[in-house]
């Protein structure tokens, strides 16, 4: 029988090779964290700004968390739309990265063993 942690193990070593691919833009840990936080903020459909993960305790200074968004926006990761104020922009998730998120989704039903990635 296989153990929970057997199936979690399993759903890491599919991640890994699914970062690994050439055609995905590699990723930082701290760029992973917050690429995971739009995508939740997104999901629960919650406005999430500049400003508000630039004020996320635990991701670093104002400046490294720029940098980084910065960073995911040239890779193509997210996207920045306008608000109702000019200075202050959305982030939001591109297409590539809800792409990514099925194929994470995949990769974690076939470690459950009901299906392949």
């Amino acid at each position: 029988m296989t153990r929970p942690a057997d199936i979690y193990l399993r759903f890491l070593q599919l991640a890994d090779t699914l970062r690994s691919l050439p055609s995905l833009p590699a990723l930082d840990p701290l760029e992973e964290r917050i690429l995971s936080q739009v995508a939740r903020a997104q999901q629960q459909r919650t406005r999430l700004s500049v400003r508000d993960i630039m004020a996320t305790a635990g991701l670093g200074s104002p400046a490294t968390v720029h940098t980084r968004l910065k960073s995911m926006r040239h890779k193509g990761w997210v996207t920045l739309s306008d608000t109702e104020d000019a200075r202050r922009k959305q982030v939001e998730l591109t297409q590539d990265a809800l792409r990514y998120f099925d194929k994470l989704s995949d990769c974690l039903v076939a470690a459950a063993g009901t299906g392949t990635p």
